[in-house]
């Protein structure tokens, strides 16, 4: 009889040991789904965030264009004949390529104080209303009062967006360096120079100096970006 007694104390005492193990074998794996299932959510929300790079036209490589799909005679007619110094003499060659789709991937930058309400409308995305909220708080005398101004349409990921579209021309003598370089292909070493010849009586004197680090093509790209208040 105590044989038997013991023996059910023994398999009772293993009982209890066998089922408080699974319990924390389970609570150890708990933890590790919710840890995967939150990585897995923020791989997927990662993407959204992005803003997508759209290709300047003035600037992007041959092998970049390939890349498009356009056809070799377009490509060569863009190498060729760029900088465009605005987007119709772009968009004049290529023709029937698929405009609406390519101008997601490549466009020639708009200058936000004079193009035209309507033209503003082949940048993808936007339609009447936000062409004229662009129109309507010219003049822009930076990048920061664009975003300020149409950030209260749209959130920040589409400002962002837009601003591969667009950009503020500026005051040679007066101008920031974050908004110098803020213009679309130009870094630090450029913005230097910009910086270094000031003050700045003409365009000319602009041509002359800029002129000894770019070529002529680069030169009239880059004039476009720029202008001198009127003593």
């Amino acid at each position: 009889m105590k044989s038997i007694s013991k023996l059910l104390v023994v398999f009772v005492l293993a009982s209890m040991v066998f089922v408080s193990c699974k319990d924390a074998a389970s609570e150890k794996q708990e933890p590790s789904v919710a840890v995967e299932t939150e990585a897995k959510d923020e791989k997927i929300s990662e993407p959204e965030a992005a803003v997508k790079v759209v290709l300047n036209a003035n600037l992007a490589t041959e092998d970049d264009l390939n890349a498009l799909g356009l056809s070799a005679d377009i490509v060569s007619q863009i190498l060729e004949q760029r900088p465009f110094l605005n987007m119709k003499d772009f968009s004049t060659i290529l023709q029937s390529e698929g405009t609406e789709e390519l101008y997601k991937k490549v466009f020639v930058p708009l200058n936000l104080n004079t193009t035209a309400e309507a033209d503003f409308k082949m940048i993808p995305g936007v339609g009447d209303r936000m062409a004229h909220e662009f129109e309507e708080y010219r003049p822009y005398i930076s990048v920061k009062q664009f975003k300020r101004e149409i950030g209260k349409y749209v959130d920040e990921n589409e400002v962002e967006r837009y601003l591969n579209y667009v950009f503020v021309p500026v005051e040679l003598n007066t101008a920031s360096d974050e908004d110098i370089l803020a213009l679309p292909g130009v870094g630090k070493k450029m913005a230097h120079e910009f910086d270094e010849y000031r003050p700045y009586v003409n365009l000319k004197q602009f041509r002359k100096e800029i002129g000894k680090y770019v070529d002529d093509k680069e030169l009239k790209r880059l004039e476009r970006f720029v202008y001198l208040k009127s003593n």
